[in-house]
């Protein structure tokens, strides 16, 4: 079934995985592709295990059937690089906050308002919930084939401390960011708490067996510019360092989404490797305005196009190669994948992509 995985030896004849050679230097063509969310929804073989699994983190924490829903779109797509199936919550769920998925809704958490709520958490029972995930990233690792990546993740702390006090998403996270208004130093403590079980996190998915972290600040773009710097780019160059003392030589992407112009400082300032940029960066930006970092750019086509296909979705995505041609680039969209995309669009994507007419 599917599109089979292309050849681990490039044209230029150096040998490596695709996904993970333009973090060596190279500007690879075509450009290595995979896409945020491509384990979900959409697909209906993750439907028939999601139903088997029962709930949402009872999933999650199924080593056998989480990775069985991350092989599933390589085995169906070819894609470069497979991100390990679990969630950004499952930091605080492990750190004992009460975390539940309601279905057609989302999560729903207990929400932690003030510096008391921080004695509900606990850094040292981490080790059960954060090793079924290492266990799923382990199986993984020996089944994926030999010239796929694999990649594990982690929210940033900014972004999982959202959910953590707003006790579900919202469009403005207006709770968390009058906690760090009006008290930034005990808002803080809960940042620094996320920063150092997010370091023994990704130590902990290197350790099993992922190859490249992805860090998902999907809230960044609404924090003002100063408070950006504090609570997105501070943390995440904190969590940048001290998994670089351990593991100098694994790949770090960063995600703020919705930073924009900031991104450029982000870059600067936390020690990413890689930058991933969200729809609302123009190509021609990612092109040039990361061309003088040392810094793999990943992006950016709307999700909806994916949904939409046609004439529309194949002018943009040759845009974007076209732009990206000879920079060190891979291919994926500007968020991720929605419930309602074809799978053969996607199909036709990773096509598109690798030079298929």
């Amino acid at each position: 079934m599917g599109t089979p995985p292309r050849s681990a030896k490039p044209r230029n004849g150096k040998a490596g995985k695709p996904f993970l050679r333009p973090f060596s230097g190279e500007a690879v063509a075509p450009p290595p592709i995979w896409l945020m969310r491509q384990a979900g929804r959409y697909l209906p073989e993750y439907r028939e295990v999601r139903a088997k699994a029962g709930g949402f983190l009872d999933l999650c924490y199924n080593p056998d059937l989480a990775a069985e829903v991350t092989l599933q779109p390589i085995r169906r797509f070819g894609f470069d690089a497979a991100i390990i199936f679990s969630d950004i919550l499952i930091v605080p769920h492990a750190l004992g906050q009460e975390v539940r998925f309601i279905e057609g809704e989302g999560p729903r958490l207990d929400p932690i308002t003030g510096v008391a709520g921080l004695a509900r958490l606990d850094a040292s029972k981490t080790g059960d919930r954060f090793g079924k995930v290492y266990e799923a990233i382990a199986k993984t690792a020996s089944l994926l084939p030999a010239e796929a990546a694999l990649i594990g993740f982690c929210g940033a702390p900014w972004t999982v401390a959202t959910y953590m006090v707003g006790g579900q998403g919202s469009t403005d996270q207006a709770a968390t960011r009058l906690w760090a208004y009006r008290d930034p130093e005990g808002f803080s403590q809960l940042i620094a708490l996320l920063v150092t079980t997010s370091i023994e996190y990704l130590c902990g998915q290197i350790a099993a067996g992922a190859e490249c972290l992805q860090i998902f600040d999907t809230w960044a773009g609404n924090l003002p510019d100063d408070e950006f710097e504090r609570w997105s780019v501070e943390p995440t160059k904190a969590i940048v360092a001290g998994i670089k003392k351990k593991h100098p030589m694994v790949p770090i992407i960063g995600f703020p989404k919705g930073a924009g112009a900031s991104a450029l400082n982000y870059v600067a300032e936390t020690g990413v490797n890689g930058i991933g940029c969200d729809t609302s960066m123009p190509p021609f930006m990612m092109a040039e305005a990361f061309a003088d970092e040392n810094v793999v750019v990943q992006g950016n086509l709307d999700p909806l196009l994916l949904v939409a296909g046609g004439e529309a979705m194949e002018a943009r995505v040759e845009e974007i190669l076209e732009l990206m041609e000879d920079r060190r680039f891979i291919f994926n969209l500007g968020h991720g994948i929605v419930p309602e995309t074809p799978p053969e669009h996607v199909a036709l994507l990773v096509k598109l992509v690798r030079g298929g007419h």
